[in-house]
């Protein structure tokens, strides 16, 4: 797998949706899912990387942030808008092979999506996930929570030399 440069996107608080001043990460066409089963390939993909705790479905149709933890997101089936970054945050498709990395706090939200969109989500080593829904309660809490959230051991696609690990530290 040849390492592509990511689209890097940084995100501001809008009083919400705290983000993180660390990038979100778009890979596009990032891994070949047109095997027999591309959920697979992608778990094995993460899975490789130090990425576990996965699940597979879709992204949920109202804005939330995980405040405890990274996410990634790599797109198995189909394709979809996702706003990432709040209200006030951007619209972006995503496709079957691209990949999002979220670093904890970046708001994300399904805008559409085709009837065949499927993610496969996944988590570095650390808390568990706490699905945060953007509201002044949980803003105050979570800008306590993300600057301790530790860097993920490796990038989720392209491992420990991955544009991840020089594109998180340089922030």
């Amino acid at each position: 797998m040849s390492v592509t440069a990511p689209q890097s996107i940084v995100f501001t608080d809008d009083g919400l949706t705290p983000n993180n001043p660390l990038p979100l990460l778009i890979y596009k066409s990032a891994i070949d899912v047109s095997g027999d089963s591309p959920e697979a390939t992608i778990e094995r993909v993460f899975g490789d990387n130090g990425w576990g705790d996965m699940w597979r479905n879709g992204v949920f149709d109202y804005l939330h942030y995980h405040a405890t933890v990274h996410e990634v997101l790599g797109v198995s089936l189909g394709h979809a808008v996702i706003r990432f970054g709040g209200n006030h945050g951007r619209e972006i498709e995503i496709a079957a092979g691209d990949v999002a990395v979220l670093p904890a706090g970046t708001g994300h939200q399904r805008i559409s999506a085709s009837p065949d969109f499927r993610v496969v989500g996944a988590y570095p080593p650390g808390p568990g996930v706490e699905i945060t829904r953007a509201m002044p309660e949980n803003h105050r809490k979570a800008l306590q929570t993300i600057p301790r959230v530790e860097l993920p051991p490796g990038d989720p696609v392209f491992g420990k030399d991955g544009p991840l690990m020089r594109l998180w530290k340089a922030t």
